[in-house]
């Protein structure tokens, strides 16, 4: 059903796809149109995640990275508000690395600092969307993120999936809690103190 599914909205997608992508390429020329990142998914198993690129590369006089505040452009604050820059996550989709609906693949330096209870999250592939992103996104804190993961994959059906999916369509119309408060990205995962 994933794949079906993925491979529908992609052709329907596509001319937004192009697009987006042609915008991105406008207004950064020099940089990638895609964002990839090394994600943990199925099993704690690795995969290289696509995003549209919504920051970008500005550095300071030493070469480190602005901040995301300094660096998200206003067609990535578009995109991100419009949750279009997951749109190419469709190919992670169709490549078997990411379901529609699942928890949120993370990075890999924080799989060992999960809580024995959270490495549950990583039973089922990882999701465009899920239920901790419908039920306050980037507005929860990391541990209340890992509870609502570990709940969708004990109530997994594929009711609860539809519900997920009428829920996200609704967060994504009224763009809720797309940043955590006072900052445009979800600060990094520390581990439990």
């Amino acid at each position: 059903m994933d794949w079906i599914s993925a491979l529908i909205i992609l052709t329907v997608a596509f001319p937004i796809f192009l697009i987006l992508a042609l915008l991105i390429w406008v207004h950064e020329p020099n940089e990638s149109v895609f964002f990839i990142q090394k994600r943990t998914g199925l099993i704690g198993k690795s995969f290289h995640l696509i995003k549209f690129r919504t920051l970008s590369l500005l550095q300071d006089s030493q070469e480190n990275l602005l901040p995301d505040e300094e660096r998200t452009t206003k067609l990535g604050s578009f995109l991100r508000r419009t949750s279009l820059d997951e749109l190419p996550q469709l190919f992670n989709v169709l490549k078997g690395e990411m379901s529609l609906i699942g928890p949120r693949p993370f990075l890999p330096e924080y799989l060992p600092l999960y809580s024995e209870a959270h490495r549950k999250r990583h039973q089922v592939k990882p999701g465009i969307t899920g239920w901790a992103q419908v039920n306050g996104r980037n507005g929860l804190d990391w541990s209340k993120k890992f509870d609502l993961d570990v709940e969708y994959v004990e109530k997994l059906s594929l009711g609860f999936d539809l519900k997920i999916l009428l829920l996200t369509l609704k967060t994504a119309i009224l763009a809720e809690n797309i940043s955590h408060p006072g900052t445009v990205s979800m600060p990094r995962f520390a581990g439990y103190k």
